[in-house]
């Protein structure tokens, strides 16, 4: 009798300890960084250079902070998805819009003047266009959009 109560708390220990392995998928893998990074980077090289800097302002990025956010408070309301032109005068800085820090600083280079200027409107207008294919690369169709449509406008 004592055997065979021995096999039985066994196997109720076993099927215990069994069940108490977590089922839980395992601890996430922290992405490698961005694949869309050299992407951005290859636009800096081919458009940074063409646009002008003269009498840009520097800010540094807080906490809570998103480059559409900085890029309204100083370009104003409605200017939301002219953030490429802030990653633009801010190469080595900016790896990726999705991906700014407190402590990062920021060029923010005078919109109008470069508006007003046909060569660095047309570099903009670029620009805009391949950070637009950035996004549909990255399958937010959304921002692509209105990306598109901002350098469709200019």
């Amino acid at each position: 009798m004592k055997k065979v109560f021995s096999i039985f708390a066994g196997m109720a220990i076993a099927i215990l300890a069994v069940s108490c392995v977590s089922t839980a998928d395992p601890a996430p893998v922290p992405e490698a960084e961005d694949a869309s990074n050299p992407t951005f980077e290859k636009a800096y090289q081919k458009y940074q250079s063409k646009l002008i800097l003269d009498g840009a302002k520097s800010y540094t990025v807080r906490s809570g902070d998103t480059l559409s956010v900085i890029t309204q408070k100083h370009y104003g309301a409605g200017s939301t998805y002219y953030f490429p032109v802030i990653m633009l005068a801010s190469r080595g800085v900016v790896a990726d819009p999705n991906l700014i820090r407190p402590g990062m600083k920021l060029t923010i280079p005078d919109l109008q003047k470069n508006l007003g200027d046909p060569a660095a409107r047309e570099n903009m207008k670029a620009f805009i266009g391949e950070i637009a294919a950035v996004y549909g690369h990255k399958g937010n169709a959304a921002v692509q959009n209105r990306l598109l449509d901002l350098a469709k406008s200019l």
